[in-house]
């Protein structure tokens, strides 16, 4: 069974720094585009990044500047360093990705919390 999981999320200061983790568990045949989102309250889930197996990233409005994507394909990993945070960005942070099972399919985690807050 295939399993998205995140990691990294907690408390941070106002302009601190966080990387959060998402790791793929489970037999895969492949994985092409993986990404970041986040969940908002009203707006619902927003892309933050999202990265292709070659690495070639593409970054949304959002967090662009203060968010960098990476993955290790290896690990089947991928990562998001958020910096210069508020607390506006406080909010659960998802990664989803797109996995070759039986079917190509999007998989997503559950998310992490990231509370931005003195």
């Amino acid at each position: 069974q295939v399993q998205l999981e995140e990691s990294g999320g907690g408390l941070v200061q106002p302009g601190g720094s966080l990387t959060l983790s998402c790791v793929v568990s489970g037999s895969v045949g492949d994985i092409n585009t993986m990404g970041w989102y986040r969940q908002r309250p009203e707006q619902g889930r927003e892309l933050i990044a999202e990265i292709g197996r070659d690495g070639s990233a593409f970054y949304a409005e959002i967090l662009r500047g203060r968010s960098t994507i990476s993955r290790v394909n290896a690990k089947k990993m991928v990562y998001l360093q958020l910096s210069n945070l508020t607390p506006e960005d406080t909010d659960v942070y998802l990664c989803n990705a797109d996995i070759l099972v039986q079917r190509w399919k999007v998989y997503w985690g559950p998310g992490t919390q990231v509370t931005v807050s003195s």
